[in-house]
């Protein structure tokens, strides 16, 4: 469904960078209170962890990105 637009490396970081954000949401800013800044935080590293199983990022193929080779 989906071509892959992303080099390992280029997953690796954004599952990094994702799970990251993921528990720093949980743990510092109150994602299960509800805080808006949890909210967001936790958004942006659940769209990471999702392009990193992919492979696959929107905003690359819309720039014509690609990493994978």
């Amino acid at each position: 469904m989906f071509e892959r637009n992303e080099s390992a490396v280029d997953r690796i970081v954004r599952l990094v960078v994702g799970a990251g954000l993921v528990v720093v949401s949980l743990r510092s800013f109150g994602l299960a209170s509800g805080k808006l800044l949890g909210i967001v935080l936790a958004a942006i590293g659940a769209v990471l962890l999702f392009t990193a199983a992919t492979g696959f990022c929107l905003l690359y193929r819309l720039f014509g990105i690609g990493t994978s080779k």
